[in-house]
């Protein structure tokens, strides 16, 4: 069987031309994530690796919608080729096609190439990080960047929620969970209570 998969991480990416290629290639199914590739918290992604069987197709219109850097990239290549036995087409890169040239040379070509996109692949997410580091940065010394908004957490709820903790009633965790925000805001929160 072969399978596509999509993912879309911004408004700006066209979904469409992702399964009209898709579709091209004679497809019989396609998953399609609507996220960041960030991580693998990508449903879709998540279905389409449990329905891969040996000998099916995987197709994806580039390297990076394995994974966003290196080490995703390679382990996902993995498990698709050597444990499931599937082949992947790349349609962005034909050297990587594991349907054809499955001999020594072949092989040997494309785990060359795929180090090598896997690599480009996190280089440019290093560089998207920096990027947006460097416009935060020019933003604040020119006094348009706020940052987040602070989250509002109603005074007498904190101060119950922060009494049953201190007797002993919750945990951290629990009190975090209680009026609404991470662990790490809440230590920043008790932090800056301790200060003043």
């Amino acid at each position: 069987m072969k399978i596509g998969y999509a993912r879309v991480s911004t408004v700006d990416q066209n979904e469409a031309r992702q399964m009209e290629a898709l579709r091209e290639e004679g497809v019989d199914r396609i998953y399609m994530d609507k996220k960041s590739g960030k991580d693998f918290n990508r449903p879709e992604y998540q279905k389409m690796i449990a329905s891969l069987q040996k000998g099916d197709v995987l197709v994806v219109h580039s390297i990076d919608r394995l994974g966003r850097n290196y080490e995703e990239i390679i382990t996902e290549w993995r498990k698709i080729t050597k444990e499931i036995e599937a082949d992947i087409i790349v349609q962005d890169m034909p050297l990587l096609n594991t349907s054809q040239n499955k001999d020594l040379t072949g092989t040997l070509i494309a785990d060359i190439v795929l180090q090598l996109l896997s690599y480009v692949a996190q280089r440019e997410r290093e560089n998207i990080r920096q990027r947006q580091k460097e416009g935060i940065a020019i933003a604040k010394a020119q006094g348009k960047y706020k940052g987040r908004a602070k989250k509002e957490i109603g005074k007498k709820l904190f101060e119950d929620t922060k009494a049953r903790w201190q007797n002993g009633e919750i945990t951290k965790i629990q009190f975090a969970k209680i009026i609404g925000v991470s662990r790490g805001t809440l230590y920043r929160i008790l932090g800056e209570e301790k200060d003043d």
